[in-house]
């Protein structure tokens, strides 16, 4: 986990400029301008499936005909800009820090908190390959901010897959079975799977089956971003 010592340190080093704009800031506490802030893009969406809609619903149309296995998915945003720069960099430009501010707000928008909280999990090559884990970052921020409980290997990746990106969604689904297994038990009744884009929720959604299967009931997902499949 960050400490607030080594965050503000790093802060230091990159001069107190927006990582977006580039623009000076204010405080030590910030890594973007409130400018891009605004900018995120944040339009309504479905609490439960995660989809945008004209209006902020508990379920949208297809969650009442067909809903997801798990609860309720809470987000940051879409995966658009100025918020897709910033979970690319922080992926994949090892900018592990990021995950403080990306945490932080993430769980302002959280108002029943999961009492743990579980990452989807790499494969070790992958992990190796990017150095850390980045869902297993973003879940110590919200728990710093929510009292929650991090379990970082609660879920263990015993298949290597092929990268999602390119996939449809049943070869996603059909990608990511016998993927993972649980490796603890006795969870609470109530806990969330952390992620940091959820797609076509295959992956969450193959964790929430292997949660259920273990006699949890309530299942969250909390994700700093949500991106439609391209039509």
């Amino acid at each position: 986990m960050l400490s607030a010592s080594r965050f503000r340190s790093i802060l230091d080093w990159t001069n107190q400029r927006c990582q977006l704009c580039h623009q000076p800031l204010s405080t030590q506490e910030q890594v973007w301008c409130q400018h891009c802030i605004e900018h995120f893009p944040q339009p309504p969406y479905c609490r439960r499936c995660g989809a945008t809609t004209l209006a902020d619903v508990e379920q949208c149309g297809a969650c009442l005909s067909s809903p997801p296995p798990w609860q309720r998915l809470i987000r940051l945003g879409e995966y658009q800009p100025p918020l897709r720069q910033c979970v690319q960099r922080y992926k994949f430009s090892g900018k592990f820090w990021l995950a403080h501010p990306l945490g932080k707000h993430l769980a302002a928008k959280i108002d029943n908190p999961a009492p743990v909280l579980l990452p989807v999990p790499l494969h070790p090559l992958r992990r190796w390959q990017r150095g850390f884990n980045q869902s297993t970052a973003l879940a110590w921020s919200i728990a710093a901010c929510t009292d929650s409980q991090v379990v970082p290997h609660g879920f263990r990746r015993i298949r290597h897959t092929p990268v999602q990106k390119q996939l449809s969604r049943h070869q996603r689904q059909q990608n990511l079975r016998g993927a993972f297994e649980l490796t603890l038990n006795n969870l609470p009744c109530h806990v969330a799977i952390v992620d940091d884009v959820v797609t076509t929720g295959s992956t969450v959604a193959e964790l929430t089956k292997i949660l259920k299967t273990n006699g949890v009931q309530t299942i969250d997902i909390y994700c700093i971003c949500y991106t439609p499949m391209p039509m």
